[in-house]
Formats: C-alpha cells, structure tokens, sequence
C-alpha cells in the first residue's frame, strides 16, 4: 500500500516513509492511495484483545512491517494503560455508552497514537541509525502525549510548540517537568494555530528537513489518524448487535483527527449510523457543517483548551474526499484558506453532524451529568452531551480525564478530580524554552540543539 499526498504533488510514500515525514513536502497530508474494506473482517475480529486488534489493523495500512512486529508493537504501545479493556465502553443510561480514552500514560485519548508512534520512530532510528528530529504543535494533550512517547529515547530529540498561557496549568506540567534530556516544551506567544503555523512552515523549508532529519508529530501524521480509527470499531464490537448499525459516536474535536478516524473506518466498512461533530465556543467545524461555509475567525480561550482551534489541520483530509480525490482543488481550496478567505463548499449528504457549547453550558452539563449519572467529565467531553440523539444509541468520546481540569470539575460537581500521576507533577519545578512564534526561531533552536 501506498500513500499520496491531499496536494498531489509529492511521490508516493511506503507507510514507514510517510510516518517518518509526517507531512508531504507539498503541504499536503498522506492518506492512504485506497482505503481497504474491512466489513468482512469484523467477526473474526469480535474477540480479539485492544492490542491484538490494533495489530491486525495495522497491518492492512503498514505491510512493509512484518505481521509479527505489528503484533508486538501494539502490545508493548498498549501495555502503560491503567485499565485491562485499554479502551473502556460504559453505560451510563439506556441509549448513552462513554468510550473512556484516557487511561494511558498522560491521560488523554492522544496516547492511543503516540505511544505507538513513538515506538515506530524508535524503530526508524535503529533500523537507519540516523537520528530524528521530531516536531509538533499542540493545544494542550498531544504535546504531553507525544512527549511520553518519545522521552528518553535514545536518538530523537522531541520539540513541542504551544500557545503560551493558554493550556490547562496541568498539560502544561506534563510537557515541561519529564526531566528527559530529550524533550523540549516550547511556548510561543499567540494561539495554538500560531504555533501550528510555524510547524508548517518549518516543513515547508526542505533543505532543514533533511538537515534535521525532521518528523511531524501532529494529527497531520497519518499513523495518529490510524491509531486512533482503532477505537471505533473496539467500541462498535462492544455494543450490543442490534445498535450498532445506527449507532452515533459523539465527538469533541478540535483539529478534526478524532472524529476524521471514525469516518474513515466508515468508509473502510464499520456499519455505524454517523457522528456528531462536537465543538466549543471556537465552532469553526460548527459553523461549516451547518452552513457549509468555513471562515476562521478569533480564538477564544474556553474550559476546554484543547479545541481552541481555528485552522482544523485534519480537515484537509475530510475536503480530498469531499471534493472527489481532486488534488488541485484542494491544493486550490487549502490556499484560500490560508490566505483567510471565506471558502463555501457544496453541502452534500454526510455521516455528519455538528453542535457546539460555551463556557458557560460546559459547568452546567459537567453538574447535569454528575447529578444524572454520577459519572464526572472533562470540559471537552461535556461538550458531547448536548442535542443527544433520540432513536439510536449514542457513544460519547472521553477525550480525557477529568483530573486535567480540576478547578471547573470542582466547582461544578464539588469535589476535586485527582489523579496520583498528576498530584506528583504538582511540586516539579517547569523547565521551557519560550521561543518567538516564528519559523527562524524555532529552525535555528532545534538546529543548535540537534547539532545540525
């Protein structure tokens, strides 16, 4: 199998090549050149472990790794979690099921990629002996779960950039306080497209790729968006038979990598009903599947951190599909909207949904499910719990443990959320390198400490 680039200017990868480099050198993002179909593979699938099923998957979209590797990656990826399903499924009323994400090292449902990822760029580095460089942006979990993928490991040096002041205190201290010689937590002045910006433009520049020998971290990797289609069809599986065929899987996004997994293992087979597309008071996503019309505005720093987006990486991949694997419309389309144009796309019928929540409703809905339920959320997965469905089972994403967040979960259900692993974070002393929010800050610093 192979992978093209969205922009259709860059040769087509191997599966090791485009996880290596992350991000094609036209821009664009790898998707793989054929999606397989994977419908005759579910029932021999049903009762295989997390980590016996993340291999057979894998093994579809990476055959340049041998099966028995494959097996052996997810295994030892997979073996940090804190519960025995990895991906618990709990019902929580008659038609709801929380698919909780966040039992891994960093609590949040980004480990589900980057521990194996960072197993993958450990194994890159000893198969070339060529050290890696490996760079992302985040808005708070992917930073602190990439960098727990990689720390310690001897031959990458990991550099994260986030928006200064604008993630939780807790995202903050499990990038900045590893202690790993490896790890450079980054904050810039600005937003988190910011940062993502300069992320951009640091692979646009060629000549220090290769001289870095430089590797994406961000969901603009295709092996995170792989990872990550794993746990739809685990939670599918889960389900009872007769409600998974309508089945809506409700999901707070951001950068649009969480729920563009669930739609592509839809398209690869997974007989569900559809996904709702759950954002903040940052709605871009909201706004585009309601109007069809996406126009980046402001970013308003809310409870939930980690969707305070504007330029949702992710949804180049969603527009190649859209706009029927046209490469020169997206390159066209994804110009315009770096320029910040208006752009209106064709509405088109979709496995999609969208809603949208502020401040404000996410303490009330955090009180409402603890009343309800008794279960304690996330700001970002308080998100989800609006506008529920009501003739078809729903399953809400956790996206991450609501231990990350103590102070709005405290004052909205009263007592804090904590997490052993957190509580010690707390007397660490934070060690960053605050750089400027340009390219030529961020090339020059990670060259010196790369040596190149």
């Amino acid at each position: 199998m192979f992978y093209i680039s969205t922009r259709g200017q860059t040769r087509p990868h191997s599966f090791t090549e485009a996880v290596e480099v992350g991000l094609a050198t036209d821009g664009g993002l790898f998707l793989p050149e054929k999606l397989p179909d994977i419908s005759g593979k579910l029932a021999s699938w049903a009762g295989l472990t997390y980590p016996e099923l993340a291999a057979e998957f894998f093994t579809l979209f990476g055959p340049d790794i041998p099966a028995e590797e494959w097996r052996s990656l997810t295994a030892e990826a997979y073996s940090r979690f804190d519960s025995p399903d990895v991906a618990p499924l709990k019902k929580i009323s008659e038609q709801t099921y929380v698919l909780e994400l966040w039992h891994g090292p960093t609590l949040a449902f980004k480990d589900f990629a980057l521990q194996l990822l960072g197993l993958l760029y450990k194994r890159q580095v000893k198969l070339k002996g060529k050290k890696l460089a490996v760079l992302g942006a985040t808005s708070g979990d992917t930073g602190s779960a990439a960098i727990h993928g990689c720390m310690g490991q001897e031959g990458i040096e990991i550099f994260i950039l986030y928006p200064n002041g604008r993630v939780a205190p807790l995202q903050e201290r499990q990038m900045a306080c590893t202690g790993a010689a490896n790890v450079y937590a980054i904050p810039v002045p600005g937003t988190f497209d910011d940062a993502q910006r300069v992320v951009k433009e640091c692979f646009g520049d060629p000549s220090f790729v290769s001289a870095v020998n430089l590797s994406a971290v961000n969901s603009i990797n295709i092996a995170r968006v792989l990872a990550q289609c794993v746990y739809y069809i685990w939670a599918w599986m889960k389900l009872p038979e007769e409600a998974r065929a309508t089945v809506e899987f409700v999901v707070p996004t951001g950068n649009f990598g969480n729920v563009m997994a669930g739609w592509m293992a839809q398209q690869m087979g997974l007989p569900c009903g559809g996904f709702r597309v759950a954002t903040n008071q940052n709605d871009i996503l909201y706004r585009f599947f309601e109007t069809g019309e996406y126009k980046q505005g402001d970013v308003s720093p809310s409870y939930a951190p980690s969707m305070d987006i504007q330029a949702a990486s992710n949804f180049e991949r969603y527009l190649y599909f859209m706009l029927g694997k046209d490469q020169n419309r997206v390159r066209e389309i994804m110009l315009r909207m770096k320029r910040g144009d208006r752009v209106t796309l064709p509405k088109t019928a979709s496995s999609f949904r969208a809603s949208r929540m502020d401040d404000a409703t996410i303490a009330e809905v955090i009180a409402q499910v603890w009343k309800d339920h008794g279960y304690v959320v996330d700001p970002h997965t308080a998100c989800a719990f609006t506008d529920m469905a009501k003739d078809r089972v729903s399953v809400v994403l956790s996206t991450a443990s609501p231990a990350k967040f103590p102070e709005v979960v405290q004052e909205a259900t009263g007592a804090e959320p904590l997490h052993p692993s957190l509580e010690v974070l707390k007397a660490l002393p934070l060690k960053t390198d605050p750089l400027p929010a340009t390219a030529e800050a961020v090339k020059a610093f990670i060259r010196e400490k790369v040596g190149a």
